[in-house]
């Protein structure tokens, strides 16, 4: 069960760079991510009433983790994709956020002495190898050759700020459960974006979104952040941080599958191989852990 939501959580944030280039259109970076987290928040405070019977209160020495984690995950993370998605096309991003296991699981290596078996190693640069030919069509050296612009180096903030989101969610787990871990990393991170995107709507006169950004934004916040998050953490608890991270090659993919039923863009044999390869590096990964 676990690995079919990690693989619908691929298919959801896949959704996320279409979604994210509408809002990018009309709506501002930290306003964005501000009404993100605020759908997301209420979405999650239910959930957890639903689950847990209520928030618990955190105690003193859980505050300063989970500011890390609104802050690299909510904060950090949604403002620099944003800002990467209005000059990057969606395939370049999504090949930048492909490299998000390797961070992870060299991070985990470091901080919680997770083993990096060959067979983990050459899952993981399969499954990337897979991901970039999905994204170049089948000549990865074209992506190689158009070298690094500003939506890129936002987008590797992006790597980053996930990969310490990652390593951060799992000690804190060891104390609260993922759905309060999530409820709390978007509750801190929308505070966080409150005073900005509160002065970027200041500037840009208080414009209202279109219609489809009103719906991109709602399905970012309760499917790409409420949902995504917890299944994300629940995969993280249950097989690992390294294993879990492996399923976000998928997310290119999944782009690219929704690419094609909501814009009628072709299945390329680029897509079908890279897939394969994606799909046995998973494969190769988990069974290594």
């Amino acid at each position: 069960m676990i690995y079919f939501q990690l693989t619908m959580m691929a298919f959801i944030w896949g959704g996320t760079f279409i979604a994210g280039r509408i809002v990018g259109e009309s709506v501002g970076a930290f306003s964005a991510a501000l009404t993100r987290f605020t759908i997301a928040s209420v979405c999650l405070w239910f959930v957890t009433q639903k689950w847990e019977g209520k928030l618990p209160a955190l105690r003193r020495e859980q505050w300063f983790p989970v500011l890390m984690l609104g802050l690299s995950g909510v904060f950090f993370y949604n403002v620099f994709f944003f800002l990467g998605l209005q000059t990057v096309q969606a395939s370049r991003a999504a090949l930048i956020v492909a490299l998000n296991p390797i961070a992870i699981a060299l991070a985990s290596a470091i901080v919680f002495k997770d083993q990096l078996s060959p067979l983990k190693l050459f899952g993981i640069t399969l499954s990337l190898f897979g991901a970039t030919l999905v994204i170049s069509e089948g000549n990865p050296a074209i992506l190689l050759s158009q070298g690094l612009k500003l939506g890129d180096l936002f987008l590797i903030g992006c790597l980053f700020s996930w990969a310490l989101y990652t390593i951060v969610g799992k000690q804190v787990m060891n104390t609260l459960s993922p759905v309060v871990t999530v409820t709390y990393a978007c509750i801190v991170g929308a505070v966080l974006l409150l005073p900005f995107g509160l002065w970027e709507g200041y500037q840009n006169d208080w414009l209202i979104p279109s219609p489809q950004a009103f719906i991109a934004l709602a399905y970012l916040g309760v499917f790409g952040s409420a949902l995504g998050f917890c299944w994300y953490y629940i995969g993280i608890q249950r097989i690992g941080a390294s294993q879990a991270a492996v399923f976000i090659n998928f997310v290119p993919i999944a782009a690219t599958i929704l690419g094609a039923l909501i814009l009628s863009e072709p299945i390329t044999s680029a897509l079908v191989t890279g897939g394969g390869l994606v799909i046995t590096g998973v494969i190769c990964t988990n069974r290594a852990g």
